[in-house]
């Protein structure tokens, strides 16, 4: 059980602890999740999942470059029809909320996968609409205000449980994007996804990416994620905000909390390091609030913006 300290409210759910697994690391399989939660994590999102299956990129899909990686995996997944059985199985595991991160290429698919996902079990529900590396899905989806508004009240209007939506870095304003999103209806959003970028071989002059274009994660990017979760903050006070991108030590996570984050996403510094890294998180959070004599992370979220 969670410290009363750390356990938080966010869009209708109950977490123990404010760190929350990201997609696309760990979310495979009901027994990664299950580690995940053992090594702190107050929630889990899985890997994003389709209506069909996907096969995603030929090797090499990811590189290692400073304070980050680069991945192109192509969105690879069983399609929702066989990863529902691994939603029952981790509902069966996990008691803490199960979020399913799904995509499609239409609004009408946005749903079907939706209420499949949510007929298995899922506690919530997160839109990828900001894939960097796959056409038709994710980002085109995530950088028009129009398409964006239609997946989301389309999703809205299956399904019962809380919606995310998860949103792209790659725009011009990201404020429009996130008003979209909660215009059509939007739980909480998700801030954000992966930076676009590229890394290429002196050697042999070629992208090293299998794709050419990759998703940037890690710390190189925690401060424009961070700078997205404050501006969002600024002009949508009253909706709740996941904060992700960057965050490897208790101090980034109470950055995003003060930019405005309620909860916050951590990917990457578990490939660096393991799950425990969410209780290593977790207890330097407790501390600081014990430091500043305050009674739980809710009283720090905005702090920045007073």
């Amino acid at each position: 059980m969670g410290s009363s300290t750390l356990s938080l409210q966010i869009a209708g759910l109950s977490l123990d602890y404010p760190g929350m697994l990201a997609s696309g690391v760990l979310g495979y399989s009901a027994e990664s999740m299950f580690r995940v939660i053992e090594g702190g994590a107050g929630a889990v999102v899985t890997k994003s999942v389709s209506l069909q299956p996907r096969c995603g990129y030929a090797n090499p899909t990811v590189v290692q470059v400073k304070s980050g990686l680069i991945n192109a995996m192509g969105l690879p997944n069983p399609g929702i029809q066989v990863y529902a059985e691994e939603i029952r199985r981790s509902k069966t595991l996990i008691r803490q909320p199960l979020i399913v991160s799904i995509f499609g290429y239409s609004a009408e698919e946005y749903a079907v996968v939706a209420g499949k996902a949510v007929a298995a079990g899922a506690d919530a529900l997160e839109l990828n609409v900001s894939c960097p590396h796959v056409k038709q899905t994710g980002s085109e989806i995530g950088q028009n205000a129009a398409l964006l508004f239609e997946v989301v009240k389309t999703v809205k209007a299956t399904v019962k449980v809380p919606v995310f939506v998860k949103l792209s870095p790659n725009v011009t304003d990201i404020v429009h994007l996130a008003s979209t999103a909660v215009d059509a209806g939007a739980d909480a959003l998700t801030a954000v996804n992966t930076l676009r970028a590229i890394a290429i071989n002196v050697e042999t002059t070629r992208p090293i990416l299998n794709n050419i274009k990759g998703g940037l994660s890690g710390p190189a990017m925690k401060n424009v994620a961070l700078r997205c979760v404050y501006d969002i903050r600024e002009k949508l006070a009253n909706i709740p905000i996941v904060g992700c991108g960057g965050i490897s030590s208790w101090q980034d996570a109470v950055e995003f909390f003060l930019a405005g984050a309620s909860a916050v996403q951590i990917g990457t510094a578990i490939a660096f390091d393991s799950p425990k890294v969410f209780q290593t998180i977790n207890q330097g959070i407790e501390t600081y609030l014990k430091k500043k004599h305050l009674r739980s992370v809710n009283e720090i979220v905005g702090l920045s913006h007073h």
